[in-house]
């Protein structure tokens, strides 16, 4: 079917939007009319770790057109979120843990099925699509019932979006991986939406401190409406790490680092207690290598790696929208929406800081 998607063929520049051809859905797979999609950092870099042309998008919302004859759990007319792609066959899916699927880069930015096969064509040449098994930077877009996850009749699709990643990243870092409880303290590195769906997070596990560590005057005040008990300006300390200590006395329990910078990186990790934990989402430098001492890890702190909040989204993600349709996880407080003509605008505004998560609408 023809489809109108964003495609990106040269880093550096902006996507278009162009005709492309999407392929009927296997028997696997889902054809989803897209409504909204959210722009996540991880769209930025892609375009560096991708081959192109290709059309990205990992955060999609919209309605079940088709099923392929073996799709079981969906119908078309479902409202569903799309998250990230996994095969369901290896070690670490049959032990629960999706995210850390053997086939994880293949799946999320080889740009093609788990067979190898393209999604897109342009009329002369296949397009990179399966993007976190969805490209959803488009009209339509192919999944699989493994990263569909049904979306309730009263959260809006443009709400529900940015849960497919980012929010499922930082609250699956407090909730599955650190599991802090009452009265443990926490330091989020960057107030970002994952980092403020952290926060988020950690005011409904009691957490107590909370701090949130941003350049951003808007961004702190923000993470402070959202639960952060102190915001602390990193540019605005000469001494950033006796600023923290002085609000975690004895050291942070955790610490999560989304802002992938390298002082950031090292004060993650100094700024716990002994055999307290820092979870990072994300690295400096692109992952080039840079210089770091691991002496602080002597002292029986942990340094954990985190995808998607190591979560299972089918089983996580509706407990995430309780608590959204509860109050406690305010997501919409982060949303500022675009129209999919303006995808440009949308991207500059999230790599600027204008806007903690651009939401594109279709049919806007």
């Amino acid at each position: 079917m023809e489809i109108t998607a964003a495609v990106t063929r040269e880093q550096g520049s902006p996507p278009r939007l162009e005709t492309l051809t999407l392929d009927a859905p296997r028997a696997d797979e889902l054809l989803v009319r897209i409504v909204a999609a959210g722009i996540c950092h991880t769209d930025l870099s892609a375009p560096a770790l991708s081959s192109l042309p290709a059309v990205f998008g990992h955060e999609g919302a919209g309605i079940v057109e088709a099923v392929g004859s073996a799709v079981e759990g969906f119908r078309p007319g479902d409202r569903v979120c799309l998250s990230f792609g996994s095969c369901g066959g290896c070690g670490a899916c049959h032990e629960g843990a999706p995210a850390y699927c053997d086939h994880m880069m293949q799946l999320q930015f080889g740009g093609v099925r788990l067979d190898g096969t393209t999604t897109l064509h342009d009329g002369r040449a296949p397009v990179h699509g399966a993007f976190f098994q969805q490209s959803s930077f488009a009209t339509h877009a192919l999944a699989t019932a493994r990263n569909a996850v049904h979306v309730p009749d009263d959260i809006p699709l443009d709400i529900a979006a940015p849960f497919g990643c980012g929010i499922q990243t930082g609250a699956g870092a407090v909730l599955n991986v650190l599991e802090l409880g009452a009265h443990e303290s926490l330091v989020v590195f960057g107030a970002g939406s994952v980092g403020l769906a952290a926060i988020m997070a950690a005011k409904v596990a009691g957490c107590s401190p909370v701090v949130a560590v941003d350049p951003i005057a808007e961004r702190r005040a923000l993470a402070i409406s959202l639960g952060a008990t102190h915001a602390v300006d990193p540019s605005n300390h000469p001494d950033l790490l006796g600023e923290l200590r002085d609000l975690c006395p004895g050291g942070a329990h955790a610490s999560l680092e989304t802002a992938g910078h390298v002082d950031s990186f090292t004060a993650a990790i100094d700024v716990l207690r002994m055999r307290g934990t820092c979870g990072l989402v994300t690295v400096p430098n692109m992952g080039r290598p840079f210089e770091f001492s691991p002496v602080s890890l002597l002292f029986g702190r942990r340094l954990v790696g985190i995808l998607e909040g190591s979560s299972v989204p089918e089983v996580f993600l509706p407990r995430l929208f309780d608590l959204y349709r509860q109050g406690r996880l305010p997501v919409d407080r982060l949303i500022r929406r675009y129209p999919f003509s303006d995808i440009a605008t949308a991207m500059a505004d999230s790599a600027s800081g204008r806007t903690v998560k651009p939401v594109l609408c279709m049919e806007e």
